[in-house]
């Protein structure tokens, strides 16, 4: 809607005339012409169809949110955290398309960043964009650029691709915005390493919006944080001349309480057996379509994106929905009996049996043994090698195995000894990622480093969560045979 009324965000007036929407966390969030006509782009209206949780709705049916609003609480985050940094421009400013400066330029281009960081994602979120990597249309094409085909490539080729009215490219290029730099604040390798904390890093402005949203929708408290309190303490500290972002270490437990809460989230929650089962099916659905011709390719996206971004809008939860079941109802799946019960199961909500054994436990390992890790997934793998040849032995075709390893393992930070092999810069306290603490001597520490921290001792912990799911049939196959109990 567009505003009748003067409005305030702190002690700023903003223009009467400017744009607003109203979301459940925030109240009133105010957008500037350029924000308003990106988001009324097919591009960006796709993401109205798009669940932020994937089938976590499944579990919990209020789970219904979409990557819509979460993209433009992002960009709010970012705005309320330049505001406390000092790095904003007055809003008046701001939504004047009038006025030009380069500190306005860099106070949009990262709510433009934050606005569209999710424009390339998949159906179901995260759910089928592991599928679209492990196949790997484009990276393997000796034609492309050996880029994951994931959301985050698929986006920036939006922001790239599209200059043509109703194109983001188009609308960035009439407000004199470069849309490669937007690209790289997206992708997080802008010359800013302050830009690039504030919008990726293990406290930023997109986990400081799903935490809290996905816990409103979902009805699960795990993700809830006290934000004003931490917002109240970011702070710009000086490292070698470069701005980098920190936190006052007045709110070391808030921070820790906000690591908590996410560490908590995706292992009682996202890699929960309960909530990642159908998560699971779905992926497996996806790599099998892929590979049958039977669902848009990655190239195909990239195409439509270029082409006919009408068709493209079409790339939602909804497509992915009708394509499983049209090819289940048009018998498309029986010659693949596994691939066919699976579709079942996702389309009726049956959900598969979890396969619980010792191998398949979950623990709370280090990130600096990988001997043990290794030792500990090798095991799983055995496991579930000897669990296939049960079935191909005694099964039939529809007595089916679905392992889930995970993918990525939740950390609460990551250890020192991984920041040193991985670091990019020579003084850790420019990496990107991680936390950084401003003591009260002006000092700035790793969070992991800061010795009243708990995190201090949690740095190495990771959870691993295996999940390993079957069909009811061989789920009771397997444990006549007694390879479970």
């Amino acid at each position: 809607m567009t505003g009748l009324f003067l409005s305030r965000q702190g002690n700023m007036e903003v223009p009467s005339k400017s744009k607003i929407v109203f979301d459940p966390l925030y109240g009133f969030i105010n957008l500037t012409n350029l924000e308003w006509e990106i988001i009324h782009t097919p591009f960006y209206q796709r993401l109205r169809w798009i669940k932020q949780l994937g089938f976590t709705f499944y579990t919990f049916p209020g789970a219904e949110h979409s990557r819509f609003g979460h993209s433009i609480g992002v960009m709010f985050n970012a705005h309320k955290i330049l505001q406390r940094l000092g790095k904003a421009v007055p809003e008046r400013d701001l939504f004047d398309d009038t006025v030009h400066s380069s500190e306005k330029a860099y106070h949009q281009n990262i709510r433009l960043a934050a606005l569209l960081h999710d424009l390339g994602t998949f159906m179901f979120s995260h759910t089928t964009e592991m599928a679209y990597i492990r196949y790997g249309d484009t990276t393997n094409d000796k034609n492309g650029k050996g880029h994951p085909d994931d959301h985050e490539h698929l986006g920036s080729y939006i922001i790239k691709n599209t200059d043509f009215p109703g194109g983001i490219t188009f609308i960035l290029k009439a407000y004199k915005i470069d849309p490669q730099n937007i690209s790289n604040l997206v992708k997080g390798v802008d010359p800013s390493i302050l830009a690039n904390q504030i919008l990726h890093s293990e406290i930023d402005c997109d986990r400081m919006d799903y935490l809290l949203r996905d816990a409103h929708y979902s009805g699960i408290r795990y993700g809830t944080y006290d934000r004003d309190y931490l917002l109240h303490h970011f702070r710009v500290a000086n490292i070698n001349g470069h701005d980098i972002l920190t936190i006052n270490h007045n709110a070391l437990h808030a921070v820790e309480d906000f690591l908590m809460a996410r560490f908590a989230w995706y292992s009682q929650v996202i890699r929960s057996a309960r909530g990642a089962r159908f998560d699971a099916i779905a992926e497996e659905l996806t790599f099998y379509m892929l590979e049958k011709g039977m669902i848009y390719s990655y190239s195909q996206l990239m195409e439509m994106i270029s082409n006919e971004p009408y068709q493209f809008y079409t790339f939602n939860d909804q497509y992915f929905m009708q394509q499983v079941h049209l090819h289940y109802t048009n018998g498309d799946f029986n010659k693949n009996p596994r691939i066919k019960d699976m579709a079942y199961s996702l389309l009726f909500e049956k959900a598969p049996k979890t396969i619980r054994c010792e191998e398949f436990k979950q623990r709370i390992l280090s990130q600096d043994e990988d001997h043990v890790y290794d030792k500990i997934v090798k095991k799983a793998e055995e496991k579930i090698q000897q669990i296939k040849d049960i079935l191909k032995k005694k099964g039939t075709d529809k007595d089916w195995i679905l392992e889930d390893l995970p993918k990525k393992n939740i950390i609460f930070v990551k250890s020192r000894r991984k920041l040193v092999k991985s670091k990019t810069n020579e003084n850790l306290l420019l990496e990107r990622d991680p936390a950084k603490i401003l003591m009260d001597n002006g000092d700035v520490k790793l969070l992991g480093d800061v010795e009243n921290s708990i995190i201090s001792d949690l740095q190495t912990k990771f959870n691993f969560v295996p999940n390993v799911y079957c069909s009811e049939s061989a789920y009771e196959l397997l444990l006549q045979e007694g390879i479970i109990s």
